[in-house]
């Protein structure tokens, strides 16, 4: 499969664009991390397919930028021009073989999860891995290991200062303070705030119905933690 499709959403806009590549990018959700991108290598990708479709979905879930690939060489090129944010990579067994050994010392590069149909084959090259987080056969466990590193990942990237307060935490607890004040319980605003993240494909429908169905059984602060 040569040709791919990059479809990319950043800051509430939407673009499509034929390239060797599909990325997507929802914005507006607080725990869909925005500090990093996900990679996906597999020769064997099947935009058509239906379980391809709902594995971006799950995956669009936790990850805010999705990037595949069926091309080793177009991978690398990617990766290795990319500088200013972290990166994690889904890839099969048999380009795991082959692209890891060029990959693993990208200082962008933080985690790799082999997906892959036969567990055993590469659970033994895989231990010898640091980066490697497992193997797995199917997707819902890579999503968990996901939203669990990047987590870890994200607190990890937050500047902390100890010469005085820091910016990034002032400007927190500022917005907190905010938020907290916030007593506008009104329908109509938040049914116009779901529509426009509908209309923008800003976060999955899942998280927008969540967001429509139980906004109002939380707190302002819940939502932005």
């Amino acid at each position: 499969m040569n040709s791919q499709k990059t479809t990319t959403a950043v800051s509430g806009r939407s673009t499509m664009a034929t390239t060797n590549s599909t990325a997507t990018r929802p914005e507006g959700v607080s725990w869909v991390l925005e500090n990093f991108g996900l990679i996906w290598l597999d020769a064997n990708i099947d935009e058509s397919k239906g379980n391809y479709k709902q594995s971006i979905q799950d995956l669009r879930d936790v990850v805010a930028t999705i990037t595949t690939y069926t091309d080793v060489d177009q991978c690398v090129d990617y990766l290795t021009d990319i500088e200013d944010e972290k990166v994690l990579l889904i890839v099969s067994g048999a380009l795991g073989q082959q692209i890891i050994p060029e990959i693993q010392a990208c200082p962008q590069l933080d985690s790799i999860y082999v997906f892959c149909d036969n567990q055993l084959i590469y659970e033994q090259w895989a231990r010898k891995i640091p980066k490697v987080k497992g193997v797995y056969t199917q997707i819902e466990p890579i999503c968990k290991a996901l939203q669990i590193d990047c987590e870890h990942l994200d607190r990890s990237m937050i500047p902390i200062s100890f010469g005085g307060i820091d910016p990034l935490f002032m400007y927190t607890q500022l917005l907190k303070e905010a938020l907290l004040e916030i007593e506008d319980d009104d329908t109509k605003s938040i049914k116009e705030l779901v529509d426009y993240c509908r209309l923008q494909d800003a976060a999955s429908e899942k998280t927008l119905e969540m967001i429509e169905r139980e906004y109002r059984g939380h707190t302002p602060i819940w939502w932005y933690t």
